[in-house]
């Protein structure tokens, strides 16, 4: 019976209804700070996952994984592709050509970067089609200068499929007349969105076009490769660029996006540590509730001393209340964390279209969404974490409670 007396009797001091009901007020306040504390560091290091997640399957997608290039431009690149896809970590490989423009429509600009693909390869190295609303890749047929658009960029154009826009390169072309910036029309084929600053400055069109726009005769100015695994892109574009010799260079997404996704896991870091002091707050605001309970319940200490009961035991009875009141906090916490982090998304999603209001512009931020990606590790940190907060900040009070002398205590009574 005295192995169970201190869970009895820490349970019924939580239950009770005591005579203080300032002591019942901060005992109340402890439970929600820690309640509220695991719920938004749930929510708020849902939401870094999801902009990790989301850098990595949406922006690196798009971005490829490490470029390699030549000098004076690539002809060969067939044979090269095919070789470099023989490699280890490698999955696909597809030409390119860059130029980077502006497009005009009925007095709109926008600049641009228009990669020249080969669609039947692009696939390999890029999720485009996943992310197609209207139209196709395989529309960009040679020599028939279609152009496929991001969304934003379409829309700040005012353009659709069919329309026709201009774009203008940095490159002058010398006539008769003088100089002059070189143009060609355009016909926009495809519409695509990925939800990223990508929708607002990228288009493709056919490879050979862009090469005959920039006068490259049948070069590309080289490779994009698609990496199983993209956190090796730096050790394998090196090795690529050291087996195939001096006139070839390689840049990886790390010199591209690499600030950005550091930027993600330092601010991840951060904010949970800034969190976490939230719940160490509300964990140690314990210590005040069971310090007044003890110095409530003097008496009854000192009763149970007299029977038997010994200083451990009384220790124990206020561990246990302590826990109880931290353990209530920590799984209504988890589980309102839980359902924010599986549902924000929709929640912010709804209030914006409710509003008009829009949180996060795509022309500023490289996602125009809240994303959120609930990672079972990390409620596991926190629970783990606020518990041991919790059961650090029972342990004062209770050894106080232990030293208490039953015949100081009685004679006064």
């Amino acid at each position: 019976m005295l192995d169970r007396l201190p869970f009895l009797i820490g349970l019924r001091y939580v239950r009770a209804k005591r005579r203080n009901h300032f002591i019942s007020f901060i005992s109340l306040t402890s439970m929600l700070g820690l309640m509220l504390g695991v719920a938004v560091l749930i929510l708020v290091l849902s939401v870094m996952n999801g902009f990790d997640h989301e850098l990595r399957t949406r922006v690196l997608g798009m971005v490829p994984h490490t470029r390699i290039e030549a000098q004076g431009g690539m002809t060969d690149w067939k044979a090269l592709a095919e070789r470099l896809e023989k490699r280890d970590y490698v999955i696909g490989a597809a030409p390119f050509v860059q130029q980077q423009g502006m497009f005009s429509s009925e007095g709109r600009t926008q600049g641009a970067m228009v990669n020249g693909i080969q669609p039947d390869y692009e696939s390999k190295v890029s999720i485009i089609d996943e992310h197609m609303t209207r139209g196709s890749l395989d529309d960009l047929a040679p020599g028939e200068w279609h152009v496929v658009l991001g969304d934003l960029l379409a829309r700040n154009l005012g353009v659709g499929v069919g329309d026709r826009v201009t774009l203008l390169v940095p490159e002058a072309s010398i006539t008769p007349g003088g100089v002059f910036p070189r143009l060609k029309r355009f016909t926009v084929s495809g519409i695509f969105k990925v939800g990223a600053d990508l929708d607002a400055n990228l288009a493709y069109a056919n490879i050979q076009d862009m090469q005959t726009l920039g006068r490259l005769g049948d070069s590309v100015e080289g490779l994009r490769l698609e990496l199983d695994d993209l956190f090796q892109a730096g050790p394998v574009t090196r090795a690529i660029v050291n087996d195939l010799g001096s006139g070839y260079r390689g840049v990886d997404w790390t010199y591209t996006h690499g600030n950005l996704f550091q930027a993600i896991q330092m601010e991840k870091r951060m904010i949970g540590l800034l969190l976490m002091v939230i719940v160490a707050v509300a964990a140690f605001n314990i210590v005040s509730t069971l310090v007044m309970v003890v110095t409530d319940k003097h008496a009854d200490i000192a009763i149970l001393r007299t029977i038997g009961a010994k200083p451990g035991t009384i220790m124990r009875i206020f561990m246990v209340q302590g826990m109880a009141i931290g353990i209530i906090g920590i799984v209504v916490g988890v589980l309102l964390g839980v359902v924010l982090a599986l549902s924000v998304s929709d929640l912010i999603a709804w209030f914006e279209a409710l509003t008009g209001i829009h949180f996060l512009d795509p022309n500023v931020y490289f996602i125009s969404y809240l994303p959120s990606q609930l990672q079972w590790s990390d409620v596991g940190i926190i629970v783990g974490s606020a518990f041991v907060l919790t059961f650090l900040s029972t342990l004062y009070p209770a050894w106080r409670a232990a030293r208490i002398q039953p015949a100081e205590v009685l004679r006064y009574e």
